[in-house]
């Protein structure tokens, strides 16, 4: 398994859909401070949580996902472009590195020169048909994956279980039965309904309610378990300040494309934070899923 440290867990409304209007000026009144932002000058942000498409395994919990290329899940997938166009985001964000922005502006150019042909990640799957589908400028990566301080050590949890409630809770944590059974979801539902299914609000909670658990992996002079989680939520920070500096004017709508289990925090950073006015993507994924049934 590669370092813990970098692992990432893949257990994983009304959307004012009218065709956007035009940009409008930042406010009059600077509001440097998000945290100061009015509720009426906060742009729209739409989180979509997937599982990844092309299989990395680099996760705690994997799901094995079809080959999304095959001609029925390209249909699928079709579908779900044309529904989230229906937001007619300004932005589209991706899971790839911030610092790389180069070479995802290069892979996008070459799309839509008709000289690259789709992976099956959903950076390419989604990202980028869709920002092409709506003629957006670029596809924009929001990520960090970067070491945190410290000593390997510091955060490997999986060898901290020196007591046999902490092997029950890590064998718990990795059990592999549940990536089959999220796999064994995926395979009997279209992509939309799937995908619908990943993102309610109880969903994306029950994900998140597992790092608690990780943070028991640890005592009083070892603390793995909370120094992972410390940096999963610091990962995740990360993520929300490369958002919130795209989004610096009021009908900015930004939507994002990422693991799922992310969704959770990125949803919860951005309504906090007084940054974002959260939408969720539940009604277009559902109309992806009825337009495929």
């Amino acid at each position: 398994m590669p370092n813990p440290r970098l692992a990432a867990i893949a257990l994983a409304a009304a959307l004012g859909a009218a065709a956007p209007m035009a940009r409008a000026e930042p406010p009059a009144t600077p509001f440097p401070l998000l945290s100061q932002r009015p509720a009426a000058l906060r742009p729209q942000l739409m989180v979509v949580g997937v599982a990844h498409f092309d299989n990395p395994s680099r996760d705690v919990v994997n799901t094995r996902v079809d080959d999304v290329t095959a001609p029925r899940r390209q249909k699928e997938m079709a579908a779900i472009v044309e529904a989230l166009a229906a937001f007619h985001p300004t932005h589209v964000a991706v899971e790839w590195p911030a610092a790389k922005q180069d070479r995802l502006d290069a892979r996008y150019a070459a799309y839509r020169a008709g000289t690259y042909k789709l992976s099956r990640d959903e950076t390419d799957q989604l990202g980028l048909r869709l920002a092409a589908k709506l003629n957006l400028p670029r596809v924009d990566a929001v990520d960090w994956l970067d070491e945190p301080p410290g000593q390997d050590a510091d955060y490997d949890w999986q060898a901290y279980p020196a007591t046999p409630e902490a092997k029950a809770r890590r064998a718990a944590l990795t059990d592999p039965a549940q990536g089959a059974r999220d796999t064994a979801e995926m395979r009997r539902e279209t992509l939309g309904a799937w995908l619908h299914a990943l993102n309610t609000p109880v969903r994306l909670a029950t994900m998140n309610r597992v790092y608690f658990d990780y943070a028991m992996l640890g005592d009083e002079t070892r603390a793995p378990g909370p120094n992972w989680v410390g940096a999963w939520h610091t990962r995740n920070l990360r993520i929300f300040a490369h958002l919130a500096r795209l989004a610096d004017r009021p009908d900015d709508r930004v939507l994002v494309i990422y693991g799922a289990g992310h969704g959770f925090l990125l949803n919860e950073f951005a309504s906090q934070s007084g940054a974002f006015k959260v939408v969720s993507p539940e009604p277009l994924l559902s109309a992806a899923a009825k337009a495929t049934r």
